[in-house]
């Protein structure tokens, strides 16, 4: 089960963040974030991504106006990192989560 939540912009995109298990054998959670069109583009980038059981069912953790900055600012517009959130820890690019442990 994630909890997440999604917030429209008024340009008409939607930026969905998710907190989900980290991918691999870790049990740690991470936090991302998803700037698209709309939710249900949104939820197809990841899946796209391998992650396929990724569902919104509600809004009970929309982004803060903070994770809207930063996925707004990033190129890709896929952002993560370790939940609970730290100040200290950046957000990492989609890449380095969906990168195989070596």
């Amino acid at each position: 089960m994630s909890a997440g939540g999604f917030n429209r912009l008024p340009n008409g995109s939607v930026v969905v963040a998710l907190t989900l298990p980290r991918p691999g054998p870790s049990g740690t959670k991470v936090r991302i974030l998803v700037l698209a069109a709309n939710r249900a583009r949104a939820l197809t980038r990841l899946r796209n991504l391998g992650l396929r059981a990724v569902y919104l069912r509600g809004n009970t953790e929309p982004p803060t106006p903070d994770e809207i900055t930063a996925v707004l600012h990033h190129p890709d517009g896929l952002l993560w990192r370790t939940a609970p959130q730290s100040r200290q820890e950046l957000w990492h690019p989609i890449r380095s989560l969906m990168r195989p442990a070596t």
